[in-house]
């Protein structure tokens, strides 16, 4: 009996291994293929400039993304700015998200329970599009798991080394993403009905001491954001009814499979009953905080709520794990005589599970791993889907390597590149940076963007002057049209259209690029 006990003990404890596994080999696949989106692009402008540089931008935009941009512009220095390196701390990230889900599930609802949260986590769509997104939401979704993790086992032991364990993760995962500090209210909900339901009035004071120096360290950063917020969310609209009922499929990145998601974790939180609170609180709390908040303040952005995913993949694990099981080595996480904080932030071990056998408890787990594959297979159109193209949503797209492509074989000594729009958030001329390794000179720029400390650039007052001279113009413009010189309004068109006559035009998806001649 105790060998197989050991060896039961010894497979839960590799519960994260398969899901880890699989979230890598998806994250990395194909992970350079599709082009470095408008999101991207900032993140390799950031992480790319000379340290004073980025740290004077993020006092002027992007603040709430600049621990990550440093973070970055140390990787950028080691592994250089392609697309596979740009992606791959996130890829990481991500497995790791998956890792760490199936050990929360597994402590709080058994190993079945979290082996399958782990797994269906891995082959959401979503995973796989933030995996290889050069942002850090796969970090936040890392440290926001973690985090919920390292309560739970402070809850059942709660030392001081554990709660500053906690603490880290805590500060972690706002210095990644502040939104997701949200999730503290669902774990400041835990500490309480624990605190309640022991008669330990020392809980939520050693949570308190826990929470507040990180608190303290995320201030300025919480602080410094905040006053951006009106440049760097003017084009979010405010929240609306329907938005709540979108969330799924924007997180999952596929309205099919968040939809099975939402099903299942419905389910299996009326399945798990109250060992269900700590995942069901984190993964609603945040959701209607953000919402509720949105309503006032335009900040409703699906992928910001990407790191709540985890938690609604534990769920969906219970219900996939059918009958309650037990994990064996959860006894020894949990102090004696903490019957209700056990209750609150895991499940209790049973003697049966030491005695089954390896090969009946893993055999159980067939039929519902038929309903993770078929979760797979539903979200393979939306798996090649973004593989090939980053934006959102993919039917607006702007091809920048194909503009660049074209400006790179045609381009001669003496040329000048002219963009539109400069404001806004298309960057178009961060991606033509990003493929041209020999880049025309812009012309109308006066202050780059390193100048100005921020992501754009300030053209000349008067551009027919900064034209006078040039012989020959590429023209790079947002959106297809048979007329790229017509788009251009105001003195900059005017200058356009006096000086030049258009050579040729090509059109990519979301841009179109023309070649001026000078007349005469």
């Amino acid at each position: 009996m105790s060998g197989k006990r050991h060896a039961v003990e010894g497979w839960a404890r590799l519960v994260w291994v398969p899901p880890l596994l699989a979230t890598l080999i998806a994250g990395l696949y194909r992970i350079g293929h599709a082009q470095p989106w408008r999101d991207e692009l900032a993140t390799w402008s950031a992480a790319t400039r000379p340290l004073g540089d980025l740290l004077r931008l993020t006092d002027t935009v992007d603040a709430a993304t600049g621990p990550y941009y440093l973070l970055m512009h140390g990787w950028v220095r080691l592994f250089g700015d392609s697309a596979t390196a740009l992606r791959l701390p996130s890829a990481l990230a991500m497995a790791g998200a998956a890792g760490l889900t199936a050990v929360l599930g597994r402590w709080l609802l058994g190993t079945r329970a979290g082996l399958l949260a782990g797994l269906l986590f891995a082959v959401l769509p979503g995973t796989s599009r933030y995996a290889q997104e050069a942002r850090p939401y796969a970090l936040a979704s890392l440290f926001a798991v973690l985090a919920t993790l390292l309560l739970v086992a402070a809850l059942r032991r709660p030392t001081w080394t554990r709660w500053a364990g906690y603490a880290a993760a805590v500060a972690a995962l706002g210095l990644t993403h502040l939104l997701a500090l949200t999730l503290l209210a669902a774990h400041a909900a835990v500490v309480l009905n624990g605190a309640v339901h022991d008669r330990d009035g020392r809980l939520p004071v050693r949570w308190v001491l826990a929470v507040l120096p990180a608190l303290a360290l995320l201030t300025p950063l919480l602080l410094t954001a905040r006053g951006q917020r009106s440049r760097q969310l003017d084009w979010v609209e405010p929240a609306r009814l329907a938005d709540l009922a979108a969330l799924p499929g924007g997180v999952a990145q596929s309205s099919v499979v968040g939809g099975l998601l939402v099903g299942l974790a419905a389910l299996g939180a009326v399945r798990a009953g109250r060992r269900a609170l700590l995942p069901g609180l984190c993964l609603l709390l945040p959701v209607l905080l953000v919402f509720v908040g949105a309503l006032v303040v335009a900040l409703w952005v699906p992928r910001y709520l990407v790191f709540t995913v985890p938690f609604a993949s534990v769920l969906a694990g219970a219900a996939l794990a059918g009958a309650p099981t037990a994990d064996p080595t959860a006894a020894e996480q949990r102090r004696p005589g903490a019957s209700a904080r056990a209750a609150a932030a895991g499940s209790a071990a049973s003697a049966s599970a030491a005695g089954a056998s390896v090969p009946a408890a893993w055999a159980s787990v067939s039929g519902a791993l038929a309903v993770v594959v078929l979760a797979g297979l539903l979200g393979l159109p939306d798996q090649a889907a973004l593989r090939q193209t980053h934006g959102w949503p993919r039917s607006a797209t702007v091809d920048y390597r194909g503009a660049a492509r074209i400006i790179a074989a045609g381009q001669q000594p003496g040329d000048a590149v002219v963009v539109h729009p400069r404001d806004g958030w298309l960057f178009l001329d961060l991606g033509l940076a990003y493929h041209l390794d020999a880049r025309p000179r812009d012309v109308l720029v006066v202050r780059d963007q390193r100048q100005r400390a921020d992501l754009w650039a300030t053209e000349c007052a008067r551009p027919a002057e900064c034209l006078a001279g040039v012989r020959r113009v590429w023209l790079v413009v947002a959106g297809r049209g048979p007329d790229p010189v017509a788009a251009v309004p105001g003195a900059k068109g005017d200058a356009l259209r006096a000086g030049f006559t258009v050579g040729q035009v090509w059109q990519r998806p979301g841009v179109t690029v023309a070649l001026l001649t000078a007349r005469g």
